[in-house]
């Protein structure tokens, strides 16, 4: 039997990178899954390699109104709703003075408010449900500032302290909340950020103690424990991946 068997799940950014490896994993694990995107045309095939214990659903985080829908299709396709993996999100490199006000914002609609409105979305139905995870996707740069990174940055320490804010709110129903805090992973997300260029974040990797980049598939693995009654007492916590990146400072 799976580690996640009988437990469903509504992940998104599920079309590719982290959130696909998160979807091909929980469903490996026995769970069924709401694979939910705004890339329409991978995520409907995602699913189709899935198979019955997957659907693909449109979702644009910044949406109330497309919340409410995603929910409610999971509930009728699959019954039930214990995990929620809040796991889409945009990346914006500018300095300081070249990130417009637009920019801002839009970072923090996607990565920030987006987060807000899935919490609060899943709580209905994870209360139904005696219980459940809520898995927010931070980043290091949730623990740490980087240059270039201002709006990125901000939101992602959003994202913990509202994950910590919630644990507590939540907790005596039985809803767990935690954040994992991501170094770099190879994923397409880094590529797009500098507007298409190729980018060999392989050269980042080897600045960390693991001297090399993670994977999506390594991130996945901890958002199945997180998801899994293996966690049962683990809330409000951080959960970081990071090839040991954030055991040092930039003076060595």
């Amino acid at each position: 039997m799976g580690r996640l068997a009988g437990k469903t799940a509504l992940i998104t950014g599920a079309a590719r990178g982290q959130g696909a490896a998160a979807a091909r994993r929980f469903v490996a694990e026995g769970a069924r899954v709401a694979i939910a995107d705004i890339l329409d045309d991978q995520g409907k095939e995602l699913a189709a390699e899935l198979g019955e214990h997957a659907v693909y659903h449109h979702l644009d985080v910044t949406s109330e109104g497309d919340w409410a829908a995603a929910v409610e299709r999971t509930l009728v396709e699959f019954g039930t709703l214990n995990v929620l993996v809040n796991n889409a999100g945009i990346l914006h490199l500018r300095s300081i003075v070249d990130t417009t006000v637009a920019d801002y914002e839009r970072v923090i609609k996607v990565n920030q408010f987006g987060t807000f409105l899935g919490m609060r979305a899943v709580i209905p139905a994870l209360t139904d449900a005696k219980g459940g995870s809520i898995i927010n996707v931070s980043s290091v740069e949730g623990l740490g500032g980087m240059a270039f990174l201002i709006a990125y940055t901000a939101s992602k320490f959003a994202v913990r302290g509202m994950t910590k804010a919630a644990a507590v709110e939540l907790g005596h129903l039985n809803i767990r909340v935690n954040s994992i805090h991501p170094g770099v992973i190879d994923t397409q997300m880094v590529r797009e950020a500098v507007e298409g260029v190729e980018v060999d974040v392989s050269r980042v990797g080897k600045r960390v103690p693991l001297r090399r980049c993670g994977q999506p598939e390594e991130i996945a693995d901890l958002q199945v424990f997180l998801a899994s009654d293996e966690s049962s007492y683990s809330t409000g916590a951080e959960f970081v991946a990071d090839g040991g990146a954030t055991a040092t400072h930039s003076l060595l």
